[in-house]
């Protein structure tokens, strides 16, 4: 082997693994800058549904041109089309249930909740395809539901409202089912920017009933509203799924999975800087007990082995065989 070879193989490894580091943090905060676009969008008078119409129909644009500009196929095969149309109205749901809930209560609140979605993936996957549920998936699911208890309690006057609750959770839950399909269906076989396109696609058709056929929607009047739009269709859409995909590569779904926390921490800061909402240290403290629940869910395996070596370092502590 040439010399000051495994110098350069270390050396790549260090800047592919900064790069999926990097790709994750700029994923998770593109996604947590949607109530940055959609709420300017409320304020001048226009409905979730509307928002949302434009947002997919946007979506569906710009990503129909990046597969048109890099030649790819659009083809389904026939196994593949209801769950593309179950995975389409199962986005929807759960981006019109978020959006809806932001009409309810604060934002960055609304977008913490929704980080719950993937210990509510870990319960579906021990339910329905019997995965084993480990300590710490049982700990973060007892700490996500006391970080929601502790945000309900927002303090005087700032309680959350139960009908924003229940959107986000319902929500969250529609997304984590999603997540399961992409696992456990053929929708494994496509790729992202494919999939996401026929999540447009077929995601559409649900606003379009909600807005009597397009009879109720409501079109930006002002350039920065069409600016919102654009941005809420390129930023946290797009731009999210694609930094996303190329992280979850490099670095692993896992170390991916725990950035996300970024997400409603965005939301949060956007929140509070943009629009002058308020944060109480009863919320800091509620959306600090999530973060840490759903981060020991996602990272229970890598934690459980560091225990496991700390503990096995005392005699005294090792278990006896």
């Amino acid at each position: 082997m040439p010399a000051g070879l495994p110098d350069l193989m270390i050396q790549q490894m260090r800047n592919d693994s900064l790069k999926g580091l990097c790709c994750g943090i700029l994923a998770a905060m593109a996604y947590g800058l949607n109530p940055l676009f959609a709420l300017p969008l409320y304020r001048a008078g226009m409905t979730p549904d509307s928002v949302l119409f434009h947002r997919y129909t946007i979506a569906m644009i710009l990503l129909g041109l990046f597969l048109v500009c890099r030649r790819k196929s659009f083809r389904l095969t026939l196994k593949l089309w209801i769950p593309a149309v179950v995975g389409g109205w199962l986005m929807a749901l759960s981006s019109l249930f978020l959006f809806l809930s932001y009409r309810k209560m604060d934002a960055g609140i609304a977008s913490t909740i929704l980080f719950v979605y993937p210990v509510m993936v870990a319960v579906i996957m021990a339910v329905f395809f019997r995965e084993k549920l480990s300590v710490s998936t049982i700990a973060g699911i007892v700490g996500a539901l006391a970080g929601v208890a502790i945000l309900y309690r927002g303090g005087p006057g700032s309680s959350l409202s139960i009908s924003g609750l229940i959107l986000v959770l319902l929500s969250a839950l529609s997304y984590a089912i999603y997540m399961v399909a992409l696992r456990e269906t053929n929708l494994k076989e496509l790729s992202p920017e494919l999939l996401t396109f026929y999540a447009m696609v077929f995601g559409i058709p649900l606003f379009l009933i909600r807005l009597d056929f397009g009879a109720t929607l409501q079109w930006p009047e002002t350039l920065s509203g069409w600016g919102c739009a654009i941005a809420l269709a390129f930023f946290p859409t797009i731009l999210s799924l694609l930094l996303m995909t190329v992280s979850i590569r490099i670095i692993g779904a896992t170390k991916t999975a725990i950035l996300g926390a970024l997400e409603p921490v965005t939301a949060v800061a956007v929140g509070i800087l943009v629009f002058g909402e308020q944060l109480t240290l009863r919320l800091a403290l509620g959306i600090l007990v999530i973060l840490a629940a759903v981060t020991v869910v996602v990272s229970g395996k890598q934690l459980s082995g560091n225990l496991r070596g700390i503990f096995g370092t005392f005699p005294l502590l090792r278990r006896p065989r």
